[in-house]
């Protein structure tokens, strides 16, 4: 037991590297390459504040998603100093995906335009958004950043169409784009655990690409293989512990993108299958 608890935490290493893997590292991003600017987008009916951190790239280079595909570095975040913020969420536009020396990335080119919506701790107070952005940045070679921003939200601010824009570039839900179940079955693996996810769904157009997160910050999920049988689409992934500690997969909190050439997809949790 003990040498397959090795193996496997060995095995989640290995993928965890893959994972910031770059194919051509080099020195630290400077403001010249890429650039943050915090956007105002005023009050929401819902008594929240809307903003966006505007990430601006040099032509030709490109950053990363929330999952960057086999290769590359996810954006983290810290909002240490931000002030009078109850609750923050993050929208995702819609991602492209890139073939970059062989591996396959999974992000944004040139430009970034990410909406945060804030719920103010105290109604009625000033908002204050600070913190930290570490992302990478990808041309001919890859390169680690981190953007600082600092900025007092203008509650009296009005419609920003920037923000607009890339709320409505958002992946749909999986009601906007007809799915109709989504059912996910788990097998033990040699080092993790295999799910296979079958969604019923009409195509999002040309080649669909899924990927499937753990919703564990304790999991580590490889390149999932997608293929589609008629109305359903079948997608395939490992997740591979980061450690030797017992762990559970919960089907609610998986969370399954579907990157096709009219849309993306967001599907939340799937039934057991």
């Amino acid at each position: 037991m003990k040498q397959m608890l090795s193996k496997s935490a060995a095995a989640a290493l290995a993928l965890l590297t893959l994972a910031t893997a770059t194919p051509a590292l080099s020195g630290v991003a400077d403001g010249d390459i890429v650039q943050v600017e915090v956007l105002d987008g005023g009050m929401t009916p819902r008594g929240t504040q809307l903003s966006a951190l505007k990430i601006t790239l040099q032509p030709g280079w490109k950053t990363y998603w929330r999952t960057p595909g086999d290769a590359g570095i996810p954006p983290s975040f810290s909002w240490r100093g931000a002030r009078n913020i109850g609750r923050l969420s993050i929208t995702w536009p819609s991602p492209e995906v890139f073939l970059t020396s062989g591996y396959r990335t999974i992000g944004y080119h040139d430009q970034l335009v990410l909406p945060v919506e804030i719920t103010p701790e105290t109604p009625g107070k000033p908002v204050r958004l600070k913190g930290r952005m570490q992302l990478g940045v990808c041309k001919d070679v890859c390169v680690p950043a981190e953007l600082s921003f600092d900025h007092q939200l203008d509650s009296s601010a009005g419609r920003n169409p920037a923000i607009a824009a890339a709320m409505a570039s958002r992946p749909w839900s999986a009601r906007e784009a007809g799915v109709r179940k989504a059912v996910c079955s788990l097998r033990p693996s040699q080092y993790g655990m295999t799910v296979t996810a079958r969604i019923s769904m009409p195509s999002a157009g040309g080649e669909e690409i899924a990927v499937i997160e753990p919703g564990n910050p304790r999991l580590f999920a490889g390149e999932t293989v997608t293929r589609r049988e008629g109305g359903q689409l079948i997608a395939e992934t490992e997740f591979l512990p980061a450690d030797s500690q017992p762990y559970a997969i919960d089907r609610s909190q998986l969370r399954i993108t579907v990157l096709g050439q009219n849309h993306a997809v967001d599907i939340r949790g799937c039934s057991a299958g």
